[in-house]
């Protein structure tokens, strides 16, 4: 796992129970807005309709191969927003390899499935799993 992400896993882990879902949704104000190219361009993105609210994904791969990822989810999903914020602050910049190998359920370690329902942690795991496979189809791509 990536060692920001390794520090957020700990982070939530080392949180009582109690403060979890605070500490999520603080996470739900660290996604930064769209670029300008995607702001309002849904057409442009990957809608994960796992998701039980609209969530929309784009994935970049920059010249130094460093991924960067576009998350588009209404502020009304907290959780949502959250575990996105996570996602972005944890692998953000990484290189492929590093959000590929990232662990499918990583949210267990960090105490969400003690938090939130099964049908939103599904939402959340395909999150992931979106952002691997551009990822991956960018890799191949290259």
């Amino acid at each position: 796992m990536r060692d920001q992400l390794h520090e957020i896993v700990e982070e939530f882990a080392d949180a009582p129970r109690d403060l979890r879902l605070p500490l999520l949704l603080d996470y739900s104000k660290r996604v930064p807005p769209l670029p300008a190219a995607l702001a309002g361009r849904r057409d442009l993105m990957d809608q994960v309709v796992e998701c039980q609210t609209p969530f929309f994904v784009a994935v970049e791969t920059d010249a130094e191969g460093r991924v960067h990822l576009h998350f588009d989810a209404p502020p009304e999903a907290p959780t949502t927003r959250g575990y996105a914020g996570v996602i972005y602050e944890g692998l953000e910049g990484a290189t492929p390899d590093e959000v590929l190998s990232t662990p499918n359920d990583f949210y267990v370690a960090m105490g969400l499935d003690e938090l939130i329902t099964p049908l939103r942690l599904r939402g959340m795991g395909a999150i992931l799993a979106r952002v691997k496979r551009l990822v991956a189809a960018g890799a191949q791509g290259a």
